[in-house]
């Protein structure tokens, strides 16, 4: 395993365990906050911490002509996938919204074969398949408790491993830092008219409220953490392969169910728990099978 590729799986853990206390900021924002709301604080710090910083450092701040329709894209994907995360967070523990997300870092182990030409096999093919059939067992309940609700991490996982092919397809050739900027002030400026169309119309969780300080203080904290975590995850993919530290971000559920107890008092059940142990199984079986697969000696010619 190269320098590398060490620095990117340690980045990637490091973005595991912040991730989920954006969540529990997200969740603890109190609910007469529309969810539009809560995505313009968490980008809107972003873009006004990592464009002066950008400047500061030199980098260039205004995308290239070809690179600008790519950043509207990353930014309409991580808006859809954080607006309905944040919508799950609204009726649903973290730890049980987390692990039917789980189901990303397999959509973004084949999506890592089929767009970015990375090797995988039919044992890895066969995990992820399995890994899926985890996470039904954390769907049924909580779609029978919540209908459609329960659905909505699915539909997070599927947008961000398109975020995540993405992000990994550009950050060779783009700096973490600019790249972050510039995707967070593209989301800034899809978000602000919806907040501005809503404005004074009375549409429940869509008009913008004047916030109490706690909100403040937990619209700030959504911001601040998503700007690190973010960061963390856009070196991870700069430097080592997407299905290589896909399997990490099962750490997750240890931070996610550690602020779900102590937080919000919330208690995985039996299926939930069952659900995520064979998810990070298959994962783990994946994360194992690469880094043997990168130990075996090549043969010489």
């Amino acid at each position: 395993m190269t320098d590398r590729t060490t620095l990117g799986i340690l980045c990637m853990i490091a973005f595991s365990l912040i991730a989920p206390i954006m969540d529990a900021f997200a969740k603890a924002t109190p609910a007469e906050v529309p969810v539009l709301q809560i995505l313009s604080a968490r980008f809107g710090v972003q873009a006004l911490v990592l464009v002066p910083l950008a400047m500061l450092l030199g980098f260039r701040v205004m995308p290239s002509l070809r690179d600008a329709g790519l950043h509207f894209l990353r930014a309409a994907l991580i808006l859809g996938a954080t607006g309905c995360f944040f919508l799950a967070l609204r009726s649903m523990p973290i730890a049980n919204a987390i692990a039917i997300f789980f189901v990303e870092p397999f959509i973004l182990t084949l999506m890592g074969g089929f767009f970015l030409g990375e090797a995988i096999g039919p044992r890895r093919i066969i995990a992820c398949i399995v890994g899926f059939g985890g996470a039904l067992f954390v769907i049924k309940p909580s779609f029978a408790d919540l209908g459609p609700v329960a659905l909505l991490p699915l539909v997070t996982a599927m947008l961000f491993a398109f975020y995540m092919i993405m992000t990994r397809s550009m950050a060779g050739r783009v700096h973490p830092i600019p790249l972050q900027a510039q995707t967070a002030s593209a989301a800034l400026f899809l978000v602000m008219p919806l907040l501005w169309l809503f404005d004074d119309t009375g549409t429940p969780g869509l008009d913008p409220v004047w916030p109490t300080q706690f909100a403040l203080m937990t619209l700030a904290g959504v911001g601040i953490v998503s700007t690190i975590s973010h960061l963390f995850i856009s070196f991870a993919l700069r430097f080592a392969p997407a299905a290589t530290i896909a399997p990490l971000q099962y750490l997750e559920i240890v931070s996610a169910t550690v602020l779900g107890y102590y937080v919000f008092s919330d208690i995985p059940d039996g299926l939930t728990i069952l659900g995520a142990s064979i998810i990070v199984g298959s994962g783990l079986y994946v994360f194992a099978r690469e880094r043997g697969l990168e130990r075996r000696p090549t043969p010489a010619p």
